[in-house]
């Protein structure tokens, strides 16, 4: 199979890649590498994979020197003629879109940034999708879209039209799209709302990074609703696993479907929404002690109120993924987030 990776210099696009090329299909990854974090980090996951930095300096496009199963493009979605030349060129069987604008509190400080990437940049995907007979899209969603939501498991049964940050409304815009595309065009499409991920190679951005090099440096870590918070953390490999069941298995139409009682999860169309979490929320100061542990070092804390846009607990109702494509995620916190600090260690060359 071929497959369309975007955001393959990302975090999570960067292990479904190397996952997909382990098993032997031909990836094409797409990134933008933009500088909303570090581009070293970026450049440093695709030469893991065999793409030399000087060689997308050079003409925007690699071959790994590992691997001829994978090539990498370095390409904004929002540039129309350009994904539309990548998709006519390349004949893709699978997409699986993973490139966006992330983090709720960057779309309260720069919010054209999540229009032109998660908008726009969308809609040249399904149009490339619409028009090159892709046999399946798969999509980033975001447990963001849960937004003001109180009950406990979410589920992708539940109305989520209240969101909270720009962030989650694009990716809300982002399922109402492949629905549309789903009905008008018959394409499969399958939207996965992502439940903190979290693990080696991760975005800088995150807790886990901020947590790490605040407390290795003996600076204070901020805690947020003075500690009081749950997630669904959930190891990236866990995830990955989950993405590639689902990728292997198109989108199907609910034959039972109705809108007289209409499940917003499901259509008549070929779309599917799925959540995909751990399914056991953990307490944030449990999440900082499972990092202490790691670290052999207590952390100073800094309790503040909850921020704008954030919410205080997110649990992941995965009841239909684990049923449709046998998805199970295994690995704990504890065990998680030491590999995460073995990784910090080598990759950073730390001696904590």
């Amino acid at each position: 199979m071929k497959y369309l990776v975007t955001g393959s210099a990302g975090f999570i696009g960067f292990h479904v890649t190397n996952k997909l090329l382990e098993r032997g299909d031909i990836v094409v990854g797409l990134d933008i590498i933009n500088d909303y974090y570090d581009v070293n980090l970026k450049y440093a996951r695709l030469a893991y994979a065999g793409i030399e930095k000087e060689e997308i300096l050079a003409n925007k496009r690699a071959v790994s020197v590992t691997n001829p199963n994978y090539t990498f493009v370095q390409l904004d979605l929002a540039d129309k003629e350009g994904v539309f030349k990548l998709f006519s060129d390349e004949k893709f069987d699978v997409v699986i879109n993973l490139a966006a604008q992330a983090g709720v509190r960057y779309s309260i400080i720069n919010p054209a940034a999540y229009v032109e990437s998660n908008i726009v940049g969308f809609t040249n995907i399904l149009e490339g999708c619409r028009h090159h007979q892709i046999k399946h899209l798969v999509y980033a969603s975001s447990s963001s879209v849960y937004g003001a939501n109180e009950t406990m498991p979410f589920s992708t049964s539940d109305n989520v039209d209240h969101p909270l940050s720009l962030y989650a409304a694009s990716k809300k815009a982002n399922e109402l799209m492949a629905h549309t595309y789903s009905n008008l065009f018959d394409l499969p499409t399958t939207g996965l709302r992502f439940f903190t991920v979290y693990g080696p190679w991760g975005r800088p951005d995150m807790a886990l990074f901020l947590f790490i090099d605040a407390i290795t440096k003996g600076n204070p870590i901020d805690v947020f609703n003075h500690g009081k918070m749950k997630r669904d953390f959930t190891y990236v490999d866990d995830i990955v696993e989950g993405i590639i069941r689902v990728a292997d298995r198109p989108a199907r139409k609910n034959e039972s479907w109705t809108g007289a009682d209409p499940d917003p999860g499901s259509s008549y169309a070929p779309y599917k929404i799925y959540n995909i979490g751990n399914s056991n929320p953990v307490e944030l100061m449990d999440y900082i002690g499972a990092l202490e542990k790691a670290l052999g070092k207590v952390a100073i804390k800094n309790m503040l109120p909850l921020q704008a846009g954030d919410v205080p607990a997110t649990f992941a109702d995965v009841s239909d993924l684990m049923r449709d494509t046998g998805y199970k995620p295994e690995t704990s916190v504890e065990i998680g987030v030491a590999k995460f600090v073995q990784w910090y260690k080598e990759f950073y060359d730390v001696n904590i």
